[in-house]
């Protein structure tokens, strides 16, 4: 698989990664040597970039991925996250990144970590110094670089310039596209981008259901894109995108992740599944190439993005 560089620092990663998160959190029941399984043909796939945090979890997801890369540790790119608390408040204190650093270091058996994201901002503290302890990290050898996530345009500014950011982590997909605002920003400081959810959460797969018939532990339930309304307007619109992707030999799936590389050769999108074949499916979506006229039609069928906010309003981000 080819790779893509991620900001000006040196990070260079496969231009489709795998977000592990679904593994131990947020849809549903999972099974954990089922995850390990996927993690290691992912590898064997070509993937050397593997995404995971503190949050999903509270460890369990980090020991899921340190097991399945154990072998081939020194061959890929490991990133995870701090800055949530149990309550999904916000902590990025100093003293509570680097506890969660070294916990982050056992979990995943690992001596040090590739990318560190602060996964929200906290806005009880500076930016400055949580790239400041990054930094301290970062010379210490326990972090090589430094990444936001769901991060404005003062944040990412503030903090790059104490600690050099090479990658901003945020949704984006043809459902969410309000990060495309940030770009100007992080081209002009030489600052990958990370897409997390790059599949609607499952919708652009083309089998997305009524929210009622998920799991009660899967986020989908409540999420706004699968309630009565907006429901019925993604699915009308990833049907619309299905007709056009078998028009062109490929899965909706391929379309929405060959829509996602075509925006720019510093974005790498991180699809997650549990599934060989989805696997497969999406690694595919690199050898797909869009045409002008293929662009234009998926912007008439998504001209904003998805119908329904991204997430309920409790998590929504606030971008500063």
């Amino acid at each position: 698989m080819k790779k893509r560089k991620l900001g000006t620092q040196g990070l260079e990663v496969t231009e489709i990664g795998y977000g592990s998160m679904g593994i131990s959190a947020a849809y549903g029941s999972s099974n954990r040597q089922e995850g390990i399984d996927t993690i290691r043909k992912a590898y064997e796939l070509g993937v050397n970039f593997f995404d995971t945090a503190q949050l999903y979890g509270w460890g369990e997801n980090e020991k899921v991925v340190g097991e399945a890369v154990r072998g081939f540790r020194d061959e890929v790119v490991i990133a995870t996250k701090f800055g949530f608390t149990r309550d999904y408040g916000t902590d990025s204190r100093p003293e509570h990144i680097r506890e969660v650093t070294e916990n982050s270091l056992r979990y995943l058996g690992i001596d040090q970590i590739d990318v560190l994201y602060q996964h929200r901002v906290d806005p009880e503290v500076p930016i400055e110094d949580v790239a400041g302890t990054v930094q301290s990290l970062i010379a210490e050898g326990k972090v090589k670089y430094f990444g936001l996530s769901e991060a404005g345009s003062e944040t990412i500014r503030r903090a790059h310039a104490v600690q050099p950011i090479s990658v901003l982590q945020t949704e984006y997909s043809l459902f969410e596209r309000g990060v495309e605002s940030l770009f100007p920003v992080i081209r002009e400081l030489g600052i990958g981008f990370v897409a997390y959810s790059p599949l609607g959460r499952g919708f652009l797969t083309g089998s997305a259901k009524p929210a009622v018939e998920y799991e009660a532990n899967d986020m989908r339930r409540t999420d706004p894109r699968w309630q009565p309304g907006n429901f019925e307007k993604n699915l009308e619109a990833t049907k619309r995108l299905e007709t056009l992707a078998r028009s062109k030999g490929v899965t909706v799936s391929q379309l929405a992740l060959a829509w996602l590389l075509a925006q720019g050769d510093d974005i790498i999108p991180i699809p997650g599944t549990r599934n060989e074949q989805r696997l497969r499916e999406n690694l595919g979506a690199a050898d797909v190439v869009l045409t002008k006229e293929d662009h234009s039609q998926i912007l008439e069928i998504l001209p904003n993005g998805g119908f329904g906010a991204r997430y309920s309003t409790f998590l929504m981000p606030t971008w500063i």
